[in-house]
């Protein structure tokens, strides 16, 4: 048996599961979220707990085991407490902020890059360096974060651009100017 797939998820106060074929649906206080399981995997409601197996032991089926509980347990957290991505901006003159559903980000072009905001995810600037994504959807969170990083990833040398909160650039050293003629 999968370790992770094996584990049945508990089910905290408020949140709801309805399985209708293999479709998944979980409602919680922040908002519902829907999956389609694969067809070797089956998904059931036990002891206030939802519980994965699998019908053949080949290594696909081992495989969607893990990944089909792991995925649930986002969607229950999701709508839970839901999920968190911050972003720092570095570099003279880098800055982000947001103008209605779009952010706008100056990150050393010569216009400033617009980013639609989606309408299961919320976006904010506490201050011209920070952004922070948030939602119910772990995929969706962590795909905006980045799209966003994608705009101007780190460099290695002076250490500009947009990163992951907590995230360190290793530098490299630059030009050495080692002498010698005339």
């Amino acid at each position: 048996m999968s370790r992770i797939g094996k584990m049945p998820i508990p089910l905290p106060a408020g949140v709801e599961v309805s399985i209708k074929g293999k479709q998944t649906t979980v409602k919680g206080s922040k908002g519902t979220l829907t999956w389609e399981a694969p067809q070797k995997v089956d998904v059931s409601v036990e002891n206030n707990a939802i519980c994965v197996s699998r019908s053949e032991d080949d290594k696909d089926s081992r495989a969607l085991h893990g990944l089909t509980r792991a995925l649930l347990n986002n969607m229950v957290i999701g709508v839970t407490t839901g999920f968190t991505r911050k972003l720092e901006i570095r570099g003279v003159g880098y800055s982000a902020k947001m103008q209605g559903k779009t952010l706008s980000i100056r990150a050393g072009y010569s216009h400033p890059v617009e980013v639609v905001i989606p309408d299961n995810l919320t976006v904010e600037c506490p201050d011209a360096t920070h952004i922070i994504v948030s939602g119910i959807d772990k995929q969706a969170v962590g795909q905006m974060a980045a799209d966003i990083r994608k705009f101007r990833k780190p460099e290695p040398y002076k250490g500009k651009g947009i990163l992951y909160e907590g995230e360190v650039v290793r530098r490299k050293a630059g030009k050495a100017f080692v002498g010698g003629g005339q």
